[in-house]
């Protein structure tokens, strides 16, 4: 007969020696321990075993390379020489909740343990790694850089040309209006053609409305030109936006996470509470 009892939590198979005649106590960790290593426990145990295996209940062959853990959750026959033994593991005992909640205070103070005696080494070798990552990203946003400031100068002169060239247009149209008025024409004459010329002005504000859904506001009207001279002319430089934005990104979040390394109070708050401190 093969009996199987649990001890301090870790199942204990007790068995006959074919040749001694004897009880023999096998004691296995379940998570460590291979079929085929306790079948050759069990063989060197006793010289006169030649043949040990196991089965399932269907007549199938254990593997060897099965885990213990996973053999006891069912029944299976252990067969030693021409002996076969039918054996049933009983239900393991569930811990109970104080035992439990002391397995969990236990873990919890390796844990703390852990953490205490390697955060230092963890924190030196992740600043390492952040303070390469961050040469390297610096080192591919340089060139970018330099592109990206030689476009910014180039669409910020041309935006200013054409606010000069509105304001020069609009001098020279108040010019006009004033000339005809008092020199050629009459005000009785002149009075229709400014009230449409306001109301043409008033047609394209409407007009810029319906394209872009924006207010005519001055500041964003600048901003607009501004990118559509920025990116007209990063097209043509072949100056990839999405790829600059994308290394600024990865930028700012390593700066973030060295940021967070070097100051111990911040490594367990999410970044957007310390951004909010800050």
């Amino acid at each position: 007969e093969v009996t199987i009892n649990y001890r301090h939590g870790l199942p204990v198979i007790t068995l006959t020696l074919p040749t001694r005649s004897e009880r023999c106590r096998f004691t296995v960790k379940p998570m460590l321990t291979t079929v085929g290593a306790f079948l050759q426990g069990v063989q060197r145990e006793d010289k006169g075993i030649e043949r040990a295996e196991v089965f399932a209940t269907d007549g199938s062959k254990v593997s060897d390379a099965t885990l213990m853990e996973v053999l006891l959750m069912n029944d299976f026959k252990l067969v030693i020489n021409n002996t076969a033994y039918s054996v049933s593991p009983p239900v393991k005992d569930k811990l109970s909740s104080e035992h439990a909640t002391e397995m969990e205070d236990i873990k919890s103070l390796v844990h703390r343990l852990f953490v205490a005696l390697h955060l230092e080494e963890h924190q030196i070798r992740k600043e390492r790694e952040l303070l390469q990552k961050l040469d390297h990203l610096k080192e591919e946003l340089l060139p970018l850089e330099q592109m990206k400031a030689r476009i910014t100068d180039s669409a910020d002169a041309k935006t200013s040309r054409l606010l000069w060239v509105g304001l020069a247009l609009m001098s020279t149209q108040g010019g006009a209006l004033a000339w005809l008025t008092w020199w050629v024409y009459s005000w009785d004459i002149m009075e229709p053609v400014t009230y449409f010329v306001t109301y043409g002005s008033a047609m394209a504000f409407y007009a810029y409305f319906v394209l872009t859904k924006k207010d005519y506001i001055y500041p964003d009207a600048t901003d607009r030109q501004f990118l559509h001279y920025f990116y007209q002319k990063s097209k043509k430089q072949h100056f990839n936006v999405e790829r600059y934005n994308k290394l600024k990104e990865d930028l700012a979040e390593a700066e973030e996470s060295l940021k967070r390394l070097r100051q111990p109070l911040h490594l367990r708050l999410p970044i957007q509470e310390i951004s909010d401190k800050d």
